[in-house]
């Protein structure tokens, strides 16, 4: 048996392939995908189509994994648990390229091979090119008709829009049966960067001056705009951020109910764009948010949301203890949540979410709009937000807190009437987008008054 190279790090990360199998491996060790290609590109020297190429691997290889390991399972003919992780990596890899992006056969087969060699070792490099080798003999859709052949109706849905099993029942459960499978694929697709100017500082017209891009269909503060948000000289100075334009509809609806002339309070601010709407938004009434924020790492990202407006009343506190004496107005409770609505922007966040989480969950989003309700006065509004459609963390917590008696539930869908097909499945008083139907990420949100 030959002896393992060395594995060795290219100066600047300057092999595609290479730099993806980094970006593999620390994700194995709890990096999100997204932090770690942003990071890993700004240190690299790669450029231009090299860069694209590696952000639509890496990704790729993330959302897919589901599919892509019961492809490489059945070439392989054994269990990828009895497989070397790095090993797997290389294959996921691979197979990626092979069925999912249009590389050449012999390129995908080789250059993983290569990749085996270097980073792992002589040792496996038969393996990576005898299993790559039995992948490439069939395309995507035969080995997805062979792999589907007594699975369930959900189970090859699973299979063949890469979700597990549990997601693609939750989707069951909200939607219509005809947009289980559109909203499912509409998550492996990665969306083009949204901005969002800082109201009351830059004017969306100036800003589409600036940077280009094409205005929202629906938030009057949003542009989307291709490329790196980082390289536009307004977000550099604190005039605009980057938001999906359904976050950016959330933070405004507040503005759109009549509440008591008091402070705003965001629960859960970081990272700080609903924040930083919301201050702009408040400011014109001349009113003021503070916002409160777990984590001090959060807090300080708040802190920089709100730069622009040379103010930064952040709270490091936990949302369900005051750590305040004075009423507001309006709360926004923008929870933590499952994120099976943003699945489109971290890849890998389905494959590491169980349906089990759910229950810590929810218990900590009604103590949060408790505690959001103990905060506003009579007449007083709480928006709840999620950026997740499952039914246990939507209209069934709006259902515990009307049956409690302490608030009222608002029309949210009226509020923003340019939005169509915003209405939850069961609670036609509760806003809900979704990637499919409006472009944004799947937000859900009820707008509760206080009793």
């Amino acid at each position: 048996m030959s002896r393992p190279t060395t594995p060795t790090v290219p100066p600047q990360w300057s092999r595609p392939r290479e730099l993806a199998f980094q970006i593999l491996a620390d994700s194995r060790q709890g990096a999100y995908v997204n932090l770690a290609l942003s990071k890993a590109l700004a240190g690299s020297s790669l450029t231009g189509a090299d860069r694209r190429w590696v952000t639509e691997l890496v990704s790729g290889a993330a959302r897919h994994l589901g599919s892509l390991d019961a492809i490489i399972e059945a070439a392989a003919g054994r269990s990828l648990t009895s497989l070397q992780p790095a090993v797997v990596d290389v294959l996921r890899l691979g197979a990626q390229q092979l069925l999912y992006m249009r590389v050449a056969t012999h390129a995908a087969i080789d250059q993983s091979v290569e990749l085996a060699r270097h980073r792992i070792g002589q040792r496996v490099t038969g393996l990576v090119n005898a299993v790559l080798r039995r992948v490439a003999v069939q395309g995507l859709s035969d080995w997805l008709d062979q792999l589907s052949v007594g699975l369930s109706t959900d189970q090859q849905l699973a299979l063949r829009t890469s979700h597990p099993l549990w997601i693609v029942q939750a989707y069951r459960q909200v939607l219509p049966a005809s947009e289980v499978e559109p909203a499912l694929l509409a998550n492996n697709q990665s969306p083009v960067p949204t901005l969002v100017v800082r109201p009351g500082l830059l004017e969306r017209a100036a800003l589409l001056a600036l940077a280009g891009g094409e205005p929202t269909p629906y938030s009057p503060w949003g542009v989307i705009r291709a490329g790196d948000p980082g390289e536009v000289a307004a977000i550099q100075a604190g005039l605009a951020g980057v938001q999906d334009e359904g976050s950016q509809l959330m933070a405004g609806l507040l503005d759109l109910v009549d509440a008591p002339d008091l402070p705003w309070l965001d629960l859960c601010a970081g990272p700080g764009g609903k924040t930083a709407l919301m201050t702009g938004l408040a400011q014109k009434r001349r009113q003021s948010v503070v916002g409160a924020e777990l984590h001090q790492h959060r807090a300080r990202l708040v802190v920089d949301a709100l730069r622009g407006y040379g103010v930064a009343p952040v709270v490091v506190a936990d949302g369900r203890i005051p750590a305040w004496n004075s009423a507001f107005g309006r709360v926004l409770v923008d929870a933590p949540c499952s994120g099976l609505g943003a699945l489109r922007r971290r890849p890998e966040a389905r494959w590491r979410k169980q349906e089990a989480d759910l229950g810590d969950l929810c218990l900590l989003q009604r103590a949060l709009i408790d505690q959001a309700l103990d905060s506003v006065p009579p007449g007083g509004v709480v928006a709840y937000v999620t950026c997740s459609p499952h039914r246990r963390e939507t209209v069934d917590q709006v259902a515990a807190v009307e049956a409690s008696g302490r608030a009222e539930v608002l029309d949210a869908p009226s509020l923003w009437p340019q939005v169509e097909q915003a209405t939850a499945l069961d609670d036609r008083r509760c806003l809900q987008l979704w990637p499919h139907r409006h472009g944004t990420d799947a937000m859900f949100a009820a707008v509760l008054r206080r009793q």
